[in-house]
């Protein structure tokens, strides 16, 4: 896991969609889990909803929390 990676979790913004604009450690998990079932797009924006499903999918939100405040 990249701390790179985390740190874009905290900061990028889902560019399109129901949730355009938020922050993608924000996602729900229910949008998550349907990206998970119906593939997640191409290319950086998916390799970091992927990471962020295994993320929420283990309750491991809270390691997020000190990035945030950064």
């Amino acid at each position: 896991m990249d701390p790179e990676h985390l740190q874009q979790l905290v900061s990028r913004e889902m560019p399109f969609g129901k949730y355009k604009g938020r922050v993608l450690a924000d996602l729900p998990g229910d949008y998550l889990n349907w990206f998970a079932r119906e593939g997640f797009p191409k290319g950086e924006l998916g390799r970091l909803l992927a990471l962020m499903h295994e993320i929420d999918h283990n309750g491991l939100s809270a390691l997020l929390d000190p990035l945030r405040k950064r």
